[in-house]
């Protein structure tokens, strides 16, 4: 009943997020919503499933935008070229950083973000007609509604994708790693496949994102496309709704995108300051961000809230 009640809701949000650009709404708003929602939820496969906090997760956000580039410019492929040539970067990417899984803790968030900025150095080393150099790639074409229709598809895969994860073997195998892996090996889970497995669906994700912002823009760059605030605030949303759960990093994106706003609509020179107050005083108060403290207070609410 509890998933049927949630699938019902995505239907019905993703009928009401397609009307939107008919009746006028800023595009822009709503396009970088369900941005931060996908990368969110990407990157709560890994740290809310798994255990492992990918600093560096804008290296495959960062390749995504890259790989889609190269393909639509440099090859003449059409937008869904693109976007394969994106998932299929992000799959390369994850296989060859798959060996970094065998840290645990702070060790393996610290070379995540190392790899990110060689990730960077090294694209933009590349001569210009290869990947466009230290100035990037410009498309030569925007198409800011295709886009926005694209991410709203993604976005609702990957909620679906995290939806079946939640409840599937394979998350139930996640869970226990993340908890005691030890024990998980002990009863027999094979570790390293599970963790590859989610590892390669995140990094999908975050490819894919990263190449359907790169159409939105019609630009890329490495000094946007690796920018390591991707990462930060991926991680910041995810956090502030609740790792581990389905639904908290879709309520902690939209809680922070809308207190980020009111503080830059009313207080623009203390926005960055009040921002981070607001972040602190939420982890202090809500440690296990908004969805997790409310099961932990109210463990009714489990039976509702994923």
């Amino acid at each position: 009943m509890r998933t049927s009640i949630w699938i019902a809701f995505l239907a019905v949000s993703a009928v009401g997020l397609a009307l939107l650009p008919a009746y006028g709404f800023s595009l822009a708003f709503w396009f970088y919503l369900l941005l931060w929602i996908t990368l969110a939820s990407g990157l709560n496969i890994m740290a809310g499933f798994t255990g492992y906090l990918p600093f560096g997760y804008v290296a495959f956000y960062g390749v995504g935008a890259y790989a889609a580039a190269v393909a639509v410019k440099m090859h003449g492929l059409p937008i869904w070229g693109g976007f394969l040539a994106a998932a299929a970067a992000g799959v390369a990417l994850s296989l060859l950083f798959a060996r970094t899984m065998v840290l645990r803790g702070i060790y393996f968030s610290i070379v995540s973000l190392a790899l990110a900025v060689i990730c960077r150095l090294l694209i933009a080393a590349m001569p210009e007609n290869v990947a466009g150099g230290s100035y990037g790639i410009a498309l030569g074409f925007s198409n800011p509604l295709g886009a926005y229709y694209a991410m709203l598809a993604l976005m609702l895969a990957t909620l679906l994708a995290v939806t079946w994860l939640a409840q599937s073997r394979l998350g139930m195998a996640l869970r226990a790693i993340r908890d005691d892996p030890d024990t998980a090996e002990t009863i027999g889970i094979n570790i390293g496949s599970a963790r590859l497995k989610a590892w390669v669906l995140s990094a999908v994700i975050a490819s894919l994102t990263g190449a359907i912002e790169a159409w939105y823009t019609s630009i890329v760059d490495t000094e946007t496309a690796f920018n390591l605030l991707v990462s930060t605030k991926a991680v910041i949303f995810a956090v502030a709704g609740g790792l581990g759960t389905v639904i908290g990093p879709v309520v902690g994106t939209v809680a922070m995108l809308i207190v980020d706003d009111l503080i830059w609509q009313r207080f623009p020179i203390l926005n960055v300051f009040l921002l981070g107050m607001v972040i602190v005083l939420l982890m202090m108060f809500l440690p296990s961000g908004i969805v997790g403290s409310l099961i932990r207070r109210k463990p009714a609410l489990r039976r509702i809230l994923f």
